[in-house]
């Protein structure tokens, strides 16, 4: 990411930043629920993905926040176009249920 404030936006970023920016919104959702389980499997697991399973991530990251969380949560099926390795990884995601419920400190 560049420091330049009139630097071209449509530059593409490399791969370090594209995940720290993933990570980022992962804990920014807007959503609590959602922000401690993509935030802390962001923070556990974005680094070692795929090129391909970041690319799922993020398509999970543009998804209305209530969707992704009743698919993480089965209360709801997730379409197919977002039913991938990323979001079975993030179904089977072992986090701190009592964060869920708001019992602890949230980053």
């Amino acid at each position: 990411m560049s420091d330049n404030p009139f630097a071209d936006p449509n530059t593409p970023i490399n791969d370090t930043d594209r995940r720290k920016r993933l990570r980022f919104r992962a804990w920014r959702r807007g959503f609590r629920e959602a922000d401690i389980i993509m935030g802390r499997f962001a923070d556990e697991h974005l680094d070692s993905l795929s090129v391909e399973a970041v690319d799922e991530f993020e398509r999970l990251l543009d998804a209305p926040d209530t969707e992704v969380y009743s698919w993480i949560n089965g209360s709801a099926p997730a379409p197919s176009n977002y039913d991938g390795p990323v979001l079975k990884a993030l179904k089977a995601f072992e986090y701190d249920r009592d964060m869920e419920a708001g019992d602890g400190p949230v980053r």
